[in-house]
């Protein structure tokens, strides 16, 4: 069952925080998950990627080689990060951020700023509305534990709104 993500951006868009959300509520579902990353020197608005692994077998090389799934915050990680992405994986888009829709068979393109902005408030929760959007997309944990682990994950203060974002994503992608 191994399945191979990269979430992709620029610095600030919080793909790596998505990612790592991810892979919390993997291992809270008893999955084996590993979580990497990197970003350029300049931080906010570099490149940005982060990858995951979920298997129910003990994963013994933590690198994405042939994602089955990637996520594109821009258009810069689109052109960059989805060239090994499996012939039959899904190349998910953040369509306002990315014009340019790259040559692949299978994209879901999903208004993903454009809805933390109108929907949640703030760009600030783009990435949670990503995430719960890739949570509906890909089946790899339940709704209910990805709530869980990003309750966890981000400041209290923040819960509600997060939460929020989640549903918007989710709701985005049905029937897609």
């Amino acid at each position: 069952m191994r399945k191979q993500l990269r979430f992709s951006g620029s610095g600030g868009q919080g793909v790596i925080t998505a990612a790592i959300i991810f892979a919390e509520a993997a291992v809270a579902e008893g999955k084996e998950a590993v979580q990497s990353q990197s970003y350029g020197p300049e931080a906010r608005g570099g490149a940005s990627k982060a990858e995951v692994i979920i298997d129910d077998a003990p994963i013994y090389h933590p690198h994405v080689e042939v994602p089955d799934l990637v996520l594109a915050m821009t258009q810069k990680a689109a052109d960059k990060y989805y060239k090994d992405l499996n012939p039959d994986g899904l190349l998910v888009l953040d369509e306002e951020l990315v014009p340019e829709v790259p040559d692949f068979p299978h994209v879901v393109r999903v208004p993903i700023t454009k809805l933390a902005i109108e929907e949640v408030g703030r760009p600030l929760f783009a990435n949670i509305v990503a995430l719960g959007a890739l949570v509906h997309l890909t089946g790899l944990v339940s709704f209910d534990t990805i709530k869980a682990s990003v309750a966890h994950r981000v400041p209290p203060h923040t819960v509600e709104q997060n939460m929020k974002a989640l549903q918007v994503g989710w709701d985005a992608v049905e029937g897609k």
